[in-house]
């Protein structure tokens, strides 16, 4: 009889914690809102208006010239910087990518009952199921690699206006600080990020806050500044904003999240977004991911179908099957001539967005290729249709293998060494130029809507399977044509200019932009690793 009764105990306490704590709360707030309307004072008819007439808009800012004002600016990143209205897609984010999908199923089912807490138990119930048990390593890894990508989408144009403007920033909010820090300082050079501290044991978290409990911001401003007033603050239209920047010495409502004004173009980021992690292609709102879990099933179906038509059927009926099960395969330009003067084969230079690029080279060309790789998994290489060699990263044994692989036949390369998703191409080793003078330059670009095919901390062998999941994944393939002679190392070009020169061509014809920025750079970013840690354990 006594576990019966402790469970009754428990459950009579969440009742009132999730039902009679927060009516009562609501309750009050509605009374205190219906308070402040009976005493407005009668001076215009807008005092009848929301509270966030109480403070001008945030297009009331006096922006001036392109220089900086010598001022120190408060805000927080959740309504203000960021014009998502909820904070449920980024723990999403943090459930799926760091966590597990059961992490992240638990996530969407707490949705059920979300909707009826206030604020700060709802922070609490999301907090617990994104980070109970998750190591901090991997947190602050998906806050450099995955976040960034969502935030910078969602963020506010004009409230970033305004914050280019200002010398000093500092951010205070409620949100996880390990959640939004990394992003801010790297991409929005913050001068500090005050936020909710989390507890940990040992190296991970337990999914609890710390003895401060969740951040409140006007306190936490007060603390922080002391008697001093900064200069300018932004805030959203709620009441706790209004405390918030009520203590700034110019306060500014950002509001219009709905609105197309406040939609930040890409040209226009605080700093280039070249690489992200993850394996999400959408901001995972509650709706957005109700539908993913509702296609897995058909997804997992669906890609093994499509991988077993690459494997078992010719390429025409290849095509046929695979478009028809969703798949896009869209071919520009001609079929290379035969090579009649040399013996050797045609060294295809490919832009490199999958581990499929090879695979739908040889589909669209209606004929076998052999590709070369610098990492490749068992598994990749068992479903692979086409014949795949590992290079050993040494460059005189690599130049030696393509060689041989170029005298029996046609060879692909990736000269980027690694993937990249964003309209970029990487520096291109020279070293394919040194080897073959039949030259064909491949823009190839891919397409997807719910899943990445890409990863550089996660399981590589997921990667074509998880861009087969996608409903309608598509694929651009675009033939050049040769290399003139001239533009060739046998043409007296060094090996480093025909693979600039290859690099610029290809980008003017996806509408990429060439970087200089090489694997290692990509790796050392999103992993914290040179990217060969894996292939050294092999070898």
């Amino acid at each position: 009889m006594v576990f019966p009764m402790v469970f009754l105990k428990l459950a009579d306490w969440v009742l009132y914690q999730l039902l009679a704590n927060s009516c009562y709360r609501a309750a009050r707030k509605v009374r205190n809102y219906g308070f402040f309307l009976r005493n407005q004072t009668p001076r215009s008819s807008s005092s009848l208006q929301q509270p966030g007439s109480l403070f001008p808009s945030v297009a009331h800012f006096d922006l001036g010239n392109d220089t900086k004002i010598p001022r120190t600016l408060v805000c927080d990143i959740h309504g203000v910087l960021l014009r998502t209205e909820t904070f449920f897609p980024y723990f999403m984010l943090v459930a799926f990518e760091s966590g597990s999908i059961l992490r992240a199923f638990l996530l969407l089912l707490s949705c059920s009952f979300l909707w009826v807490l206030d604020y700060e138990l709802k922070l609490r119930v999301m907090i617990f199921i994104s980070f109970c048990g998750l190591r901090k390593k991997d947190i602050e890894s998906a806050g450099m690699a995955v976040l960034p990508k969502f935030y910078l989408e969602n963020l506010n144009l004009q409230a970033y206006e305004v914050w280019s403007k200002t010398s000093s920033r500092v951010v205070f909010t409620s949100i996880p600080r390990v959640m939004v820090e990394g992003f801010l300082k790297e991409y929005m050079s913050v001068d500090d990020v005050v936020g909710t501290e989390l507890q940990t044991v040992g190296n991970r978290f337990t999914g609890l806050l710390s003895t401060s409990g969740l951040l409140v911001k006007h306190k936490a401003l007060k603390g922080y500044f002391g008697d001093k007033k900064p200069d300018v603050g932004l805030g959203s239209s709620s009441h706790h904003d209004h405390q918030f920047i009520s203590l700034c010495k110019e306060a500014y409502v950002v509001d219009g999240r709905n609105n197309q004004s406040c939609v930040m173009p890409r040209e226009k980021y605080p700093k280039p977004l070249i690489f992200h992690d993850g394996r999400l292609a959408f901001l995972p709102t509650p709706l957005a991911t109700l539908c993913m879990f509702l296609w897995l099933p058909f997804g997992v179906v669906l890609a093994i179908f499509r991988i077993l038509v690459g494997i078992c059927l010719p390429y025409r009926l290849a095509i046929f099957w695979g478009c028809l099960s969703g798949v896009q395969l869209r071919f520009q330009g001609c079929f290379p001539p035969p090579n009649s003067q040399h013996k050797k084969g045609v060294l295809y230079v490919c832009t490199h967005r999958t581990l499929l690029d090879p695979v739908f080279l040889s589909t669209a060309l209606c004929k076998p290729l052999t590709a070369v790789t610098y990492s490749l998994s068992k598994m990749s290489e068992i479903i692979a249709p086409i014949r795949t060699v590992r290079l050993t990263r040494d460059r005189k044994k690599d130049g030696e293998t393509m060689q041989k692989l170029l005298s029996e036949g046609d060879l692909v390369v990736c000269p980027e060494g690694t993937t990249c998703r964003e309209p970029y191409l990487l520096r291109f080793s020279s070293l394919f130029a040194e080897l073959a003078d039949e030259i064909v330059p491949v823009a190839m670009n891919a397409h997807v809507s719910m899943f990445y095919g890409t990863t550089a901390s996660g399981l590589k062998w997921l990667d074509p399977i998880f861009f087969l999941m996608n409903p309608r994944p598509s694929y651009h393939v675009q033939i050049l044509g040769k290399v003139p002679p001239e533009f060739t190392c046998a043409g007296g070009r060094s090996s480093f200019e025909v693979a600039n020169y290859i690099q610029r061509k290809l980008a003017d014809a996806l509408g990429f932009e060439c970087t200089t920025l090489t694997r290692r750079d990509k790796y050392l970013m999103l992993a914290g690793n040179e990217g060969v840690v894996h292939d050294t354990k092999r070898n």
